[in-house]
């Protein structure tokens, strides 16, 4: 006898238990009328991940039970559908919560899991929300004893194993896993592991959406006992996904559709207009904002934005100064009118001499130097933010991850917005996301979006005559690679250079890395794609005396 399994693959809001609910409730209609079994949601579906301090106040915890109870009401009438819900559990006559996995069947709560492993590093902090339980759990579906376990419980080899001992057939896993390059390979190969120590298959239920910094994929997947994929969801996109499990002699075989493994590049974009496009709407903005310079960085930040919400969502704003380069005019307006977007320009060189005549007298006798450049770049800011104040769209900042890391950028200045789409893209891969979207169109959409131009010359600030960004800083190649290692890798300087990287450079580059984070401690927020973003991950002092 065949039994059907359904993930549910959703895109839930935080604090939004209404919502999150009616999406739990539709999705157990519509796999109740596919002859579903079961219907697995990820971790923490109700309440939505991550949830952070709202989980301390009592009030939260309420509305989840409240919304818990509506659940279970709207699916009584059900029959032969059981859910698997994750959830927040308060711990009675206690302050304690407990990351827990519910099994609701026939209108009521049938069993109950509590996650075991409580991840506390990178950007986890469970043990400051949740208290754990050490007992396996295990739940009947049609017949197939299933073992259940939460996201990290599966990463170590115990809580799989314990289930294996209480008598499961097979693992149901609850994920709220946040995306970063190569994770999805990474996660299968891991869940393999557990299959392989075990002999048991694995159904791998995961969330989708953005959520502030992080971004989920989705990628739910199921396992054969011997570790290999029998099923895969789409990347980025809420699906409900069905995966077939039959019984003989006591083993258990899973089936389903395998979506195929696509490029980096591919799934890197993906996640860029997933985060943009749930960060804009979740949090109401109706548009977004953008200064457009003819560099590359902007180009692909507004290719970003039109994949993410349309071009009716997106303006952008050309704001040249006395050295602005007449081929940044033609390939900002080229790009703008290529994407269809509204595309407005301010000259901001009377704003920059009015600037400079107030100071002339405090800046008497002194050269102009970086002062008169950051002056160029705060006008910029200080317009971009009068428009959204106007017209409530939320501007999107345009630096990347080299630029953030050695302080090549200008705080209340291209600093200024509240999404910074690509901080957490290496300025070599900003080229490579530009190229790969002018191969590609992932969303049908049949725009080639960046003059070829934008990518081909060389990147400048333009903030003085003839300024070039490897006139401050070494070679991209080479400082990105250094920025790898000392920031996503955490190599010391010493083992740097004897990777080939010249010691003065290597220094330096150091140097600026840590003086400048408290540029980053101001910055705004924008989406995890590694391992180590500035933000969640990167928990440096502003204040400190380490120099290696």
């Amino acid at each position: 006898m065949t039994t059907s399994i359904c993930i549910a693959q959703l895109n839930f809001v935080v604090g939004d238990f209404s919502g999150n609910a009616q999406k739990i409730i539709e999705a157990a209609k519509q796999a109740h009328t596919q002859g579903a079994s079961l219907l697995v949601t990820p971790e923490l579906a109700l309440c939505g991940y991550a949830a952070e301090d709202l989980l301390l106040r009592p009030s939260f915890q309420q509305a989840s039970d409240e919304a818990l109870q509506s659940i279970i009401a709207a699916t009584a009438d059900l029959p032969g559908l059981a859910l698997l819900l994750g959830h927040a559990q308060a711990v009675p006559g206690t302050l304690h919560r407990h990351n827990t996995a519910s099994l609701i069947a026939n209108g009521r709560i049938v069993s109950s899991y509590v996650k075991q492993a409580l991840p506390n590093y990178g950007v986890f902090d469970e043990l400051r929300y949740f208290t754990p339980q050490s007992q396996p759990c295990l739940v009947d579906v049609n017949g197939i004893r299933a073992g259940v376990l939460i996201c990290e419980d599966a990463w170590l080899p115990a809580p799989a194993w314990a289930a294996k001992q209480a008598g499961a057939q097979m693992l149901i896993v609850l994920n709220a896993s946040p995306y970063h390059l190569g994770k999805q390979a990474e996660r299968e190969a891991v869940l393999a592991q557990r299959a392989l120590e075990t002999g048991l298959p694995v159904v791998y239920a995961h969330m989708v959406g953005g959520q502030d910094e992080l971004v989920f994929d989705g990628s739910s997947f199921a396992l054969h006992a011997d570790g290999s994929v029998v099923a895969r969801a789409p990347s980025f996109e809420a699906a409900l996904v069905t995966v077939a499990a039959q019984q003989a002699s006591g083993q258990v075989q899973l089936s389903g559709l395998v979506e195929p493994v696509q490029e980096d590049n591919a799934y890197l974009w993906r996640a860029l207009v997933l985060a943009v496009r749930d960060y804009v709407t979740k949090n109401g903005f109706p548009g977004t904002l953008l200064g457009l310079s003819g560099g590359i960085d902007s180009a692909l930040v507004l290719a970003i934005a039109v994949d993410a919400l349309g071009q009716d969502k997106v303006r952008t704003v050309m704001m040249p100064s006395p050295y602005t380069a007449d081929i940044s005019w033609k390939d900002a307006e080229e790009m703008a009118s290529r994407v269809g977007v509204r595309h407005d320009v301010i000259d901001i060189a009377p704003q920059f001499e009015a600037f400079k005549a107030a100071l002339a007298s405090h800046f008497h006798g002194l050269k102009e130097d970086t002062t008169e450049e950051n002056l160029q770049a705060r006008i910029r800011g200080t317009l971009l933010m009068a428009m959204s104040n106007k017209f409530g769209a939320i501007v999107l900042t345009t630096g990347n991850k080299s630029e953030l890391a050695t302080g090549y950028c200008t705080l209340y200045g291209d600093m200024a917005g509240g999404f910074a789409v690509i901080k957490d893209v290496l300025k070599t891969r900003v080229f490579d996301l530009a190229r790969w979207r002018n191969a590609n169109d992932p969303f049908g959409t049949g725009l080639n979006p960046i003059p070829e131009r934008i990518i081909t010359r060389p990147p400048s600030a333009e903030l003085r005559p003839d300024q070039k960004d490897e006139d401050s800083l070494p070679p991209y190649s080479v400082l990105d690679d250094m920025i790898r290692r000392y920031v996503e890798n955490d190599e010391p300087i010493e083992t740097i250079v004897a990777a080939g990287h010249d010691r003065d450079n290597v220094e330096r580059v150091v140097r600026l890395i840590r003086i400048n984070e408290y540029k980053r401690r101001q910055a705004p927020v924008g989406p995890r794609l590694s391992t180590r973003s500035f933000g969640k991950d990167w928990r440096s002092p502003i204040t400190n005396g380490f120099r290696r």
